[in-house]
């Protein structure tokens, strides 16, 4: 498994004000919500929270849309900017039977534009970088005494459908919202609050735990549709975002998948990877974790689109470029840029992964060689006798 990276206070502090930030604090502010969190820390007693803006701020809504960061190619110093002014207020609760805080929280994820709050805390927010690397990272906290919406949350009318429908389950609401054109992002925060399932079922979900969830659900739903679709041909494609580029290699066969994630950055060399074959996981990917389903969902929208099914074998390259670590939906958005980009299309797998070896060689000076011959996608297909055999 990858060292997980730690978000350091100098490597936040060349792109945004912490100390001013911090000096302007307040323990009572108004403020639009953007979002809820929800950490796992103690589960099942969590911390329930509310991302919000101590001030008014008319473009609040860009504070929380990974898609957007992304279709912008905004950088870095941008994202930071975005995520280290909002205030985690938050307080600790039974994800079965949430307080009132945590009742708001669920307000605000519902949501479908950040709506205003009024916070009061016990302290002035302090920032702590105790983060996890697949979260997206906010900025100072503080331990909430009271809140209250000063607006009416604006709901979407399918989202008030599955919300209120308490017989609907919880994988079948997203699927349906999924299908409807709600992203994964606002799904998996959906999930995250208990706004889905079965009345009695309905609970907070740490909100790690909640992306994941959604990815691999949506991942599924979309495998189930592409198997009975034609086999692709020989091809790759490459691009990233923030650091992190994916190479994705596809070949003509039925649907299996392999992702190996490589760091070139501080630990050059270490790498981790996870493998499906068409016959799904059982258990989940610890060596790549959350990243295994968010590139999956990625490059299975890609096949779904172009009405093809695949073995993939995916190549993560994690550069020093990557110097703040932003959340498992960087792997998600950067995976999509390089199934979106220009495929290259080879005659024979020879062709295209002599090709690959000399394309990776030439980027990142580095050597390919060793994980081709150890993929136990390659290494299955080997195995595999075609029907032109018989």
């Amino acid at each position: 498994m990858l060292a997980a990276k730690k978000i350091k206070y100098s490597d936040i502090e060349k792109f945004f004000p912490l100390a001013r930030i911090q000096n302007n604090l307040k323990e009572s502010f108004s403020g639009p919500a953007t979002a809820p969190f929800v950490g796992r820390s103690g589960y099942p007693n969590v911390n329930a929270g509310i991302l919000s803006l101590p001030e008014q701020n008319s473009e609040a809504w860009k504070y929380d849309q990974p898609r957007l960061w992304a279709m912008q190619s905004l950088p870095i110093p941008n994202i930071v900017n975005y995520r280290f002014s909002l205030v985690n207020s938050r307080m600790k609760t039974a994800v079965k039977n949430p307080c009132r805080i945590a009742e708001i929280a669920q307000e605000i994820g519902l949501a479908s534009r950040p709506v205003d709050v009024e916070i009061n805390l016990f302290k002035k927010p302090s920032f702590n970088f105790d983060y996890e690397d697949a979260i997206t990272p906010y900025g100072p906290t503080a331990k909430l005494k009271s809140a209250k919406l000063t607006e009416n949350p604006k709901i979407n009318q399918q989202v008030e459908k599955v919300y209120s429908d308490v017989d609907f389950k919880a994988n079948e609401a997203l699927k349906y919202l999924y299908a409807r054109g709600f992203d994964e992002h606002f799904l998996s925060r959906l999930l995250s609050v208990g706004g889905v399932g079965v009345k009695f079922e309905r609970k907070l979900v740490p909100t790690r735990w909640s992306i994941t969830a959604v990815d691999d659900l949506m991942g599924k739903k979309i495998i189930s549709e592409i198997q009975d679709f034609p086999q692709s041909d020989f091809q790759i494609s490459f691009d990233g975002y923030l650091g992190n580029y994916y190479l994705i290699i596809l070949l003509p066969q039925a649907w299996s998948y392999e992702l190996f994630e490589i760091q070139l950055g501080e630990h050059y060399g270490s790498y981790s990877t996870d493998y499906e074959n068409c016959f799904g996981r059982k258990d989940y990917a610890e060596s790549t974790a959350g990243g295994y389903y968010a590139c999956r969902l990625a490059v299975l929208e890609k096949l779904k689109e172009r009405k093809r099914q695949t073995g993939a074998l995916v190549f993560r390259f994690i550069t020093n470029e990557y110097s703040v670590p932003l959340g498992v939906w960087v792997c998600r958005e950067a995976a999509r840029k390089s199934a979106k980009s220009q495929a290259i299309v080879f005659a024979s797998q020879e062709e295209m992964m002599d090709y690959v070896k000399a394309f990776i060689k030439q980027r990142f000076s580095f050597d390919l060689g060793w994980f081709i011959k150890e993929s136990k996608l390659l290494r299955e297909r080997r195995g595999q006798r075609r029907l032109g055999e018989f």
